[in-house]
């Protein structure tokens, strides 16, 4: 399940965002503190193309996903989970984050067309969004944590969705 994010989940987003293997497949990588958290989330409140959800696995608080961009039809995504909370169910909320994501996207949001950017060698979630019918679209080369990474665009349209 989905459900609009709120003030009160700020602390534990930002605990999930820190973890270490959230921040290494991330485009930003540095540790985000409280007052620069608090920044992003005024700015994603008064972005009319933004939407920030956090993503229940069962009865519980699990992740978060960012719809960004949004307008004519398309958008991008990215999303985050509870690594240290899940353990062992952590596979099984990946897959239930993805479709739920994608469900929102094409259902709720209307979109025709999702886009998302996953860092070049990031094998298990590009091939996690293969497996959901995105396709790679565009590469580019940008300063992630202070190093020159590729970057990868992977697409999904409402009419490809597995």
């Amino acid at each position: 399940m989905l459900r609009d994010a709120e003030e009160r989940d700020l602390a534990t987003m930002r605990r999930w965002r820190n973890h270490p293997q959230v921040r290494a497949a991330s485009l930003t990588t540095h540790e985000i503190g409280e007052s620069e958290h608090a920044r992003w989330w005024a700015a994603m409140c008064d972005d009319p193309t933004t939407r920030v959800l956090v993503y229940h696995h069962g009865d519980t608080a699990a992740g978060v996903v960012t719809f960004f961009g949004l307008g004519s039809g398309s958008g991008y995504w990215g999303f985050y989970l509870d690594i240290d909370g899940l353990s062992e169910k952590l596979l099984a909320a990946w897959f239930g984050l993805e479709r739920e994501a994608i469900g929102h996207a094409f259902g709720p949001l209307g979109l025709t067309t999702l886009r998302g950017e996953v860092l070049a060698g990031n094998e298990a979630v590009m091939r996690l969004h293969h497996r959901f019918g995105f396709v790679e679209v565009g590469r580019r080369r940008q300063a992630v944590g202070g190093v020159r990474r590729e970057v990868v665009t992977i697409q999904l349209t409402r009419k490809d969705q597995a």
